[in-house]
């Protein structure tokens, strides 16, 4: 039985509860078991398991390269975390191009990859894909604006010497009824969140107080119904400025000037130390020099 004491389980009705109460819903990227357990005793309401993962641990150029088996492996790692928050995996690239494929892949992200939710990119053109999804019981989650999966991640870094480089996007009239216009077609179409990224704030302010469900900002202002970040962002392991993140550390620094102590104590014979290793009992020490002989 579960513990009365713990929190209760995020889903995607008390996620949309919160928004009707005004109650801001927090999201932050995992990839793994240890991340997820920091997030969940966090309190975090979302465990994104984002097809970022290709770019911040995989060592892939971009998001594209992402497949539904990264996903699965660290959705799993990740469900092995999380007690209470939403577990929600990312459908990467391709792997929702027609109906077909979308039930496939997000039922198995579901059933083996023990995710609560999936997540996919685009407006009018996956409409089908998410009305299916949405009557065979899959919880999904739209996405607007700036999309990874076509662009590439380092396109939209900014630091202070390189500017922005994508463009945000509802900076328009034009556009920002477009962004609504998609937006209520998704929450038509069943999606019970949308993450709005590279919004310009007006145009997220309006698309947020026209749906009944929740809006997910990532560099689109102030006014959404929740906030999402890649952790590597917020805690500073990223090595780059993002004008639409926040470090609230900078452990990348701390771990570089941690593993430089611990290979300089290395090569001075510093560690290990007597209180880092173990000893043999005195008598079967000896026992062991009588056994070697005198040269022992």
């Amino acid at each position: 039985m579960p513990d009365s004491l713990s929190p209760p389980r995020v889903t995607a009705s008390s996620l949309c509860a919160k928004k009707a109460h005004g109650q801001k819903i927090a999201a932050l990227t995992a990839y793994d078991c240890p991340t997820a357990r920091l997030l969940d005793r966090a309190g975090i309401d979302i465990a994104l398991v984002g097809d970022s993962v290709g770019t911040n641990v995989l060592g892939y150029r971009s998001e594209q390269q992402v497949t539904v088996a990264d996903i699965l492996h660290h959705s799993a790692a990740v469900r092995r975390g999380v007690e209470r928050a939403f577990v929600l995996a990312d459908m990467p690239f391709l792997s929702y191009h027609s109906t077909e494929a979308a039930l496939t892949n997000a039922g198995r992200l579901i059933q083996e990859g023990g995710a609560d939710g999936v997540k996919l990119e685009g407006g009018t053109p996956v409409l089908p894909q998410t009305e299916a999804m949405a009557r065979a019981g899959i919880p999904v989650m739209g996405h607007l604006g700036f999309t990874p999966q076509s662009h590439g991640r380092d396109l939209y870094a900014f630091s202070e010497k390189r500017g922005t480089v994508a463009r945000v996007q509802g900076r328009s009239a034009a556009e920002a009824r477009w962004l609504l216009e998609e937006a209520r077609r998704l929450q038509e179409a069943g999606v019970f969140a949308l993450v709005l990224e590279m919004v310009a704030e007006e145009a997220a302010q309006v698309v947020s107080q026209a749906l009944e469900i929740p809006t997910i900002g990532i560099g689109s202002g102030r006014h959404c119904d929740g906030q999402v970040l890649i952790a590597h962002d917020l805690l500073g392991f990223s090595g780059v400025t993002l004008r639409l993140a926040k470090a609230y550390a900078h452990l990348g620094e701390q771990a570089a000037q941690a593993l430089g102590a611990y290979r300089h104590d290395v090569e001075q014979g510093a560690f290990p130390t007597d209180e880092n290793v173990f000893h043999m009992e005195p008598g079967e020490l000896a026992q062991l020099r009588q056994h070697l002989g005198p040269k022992s």
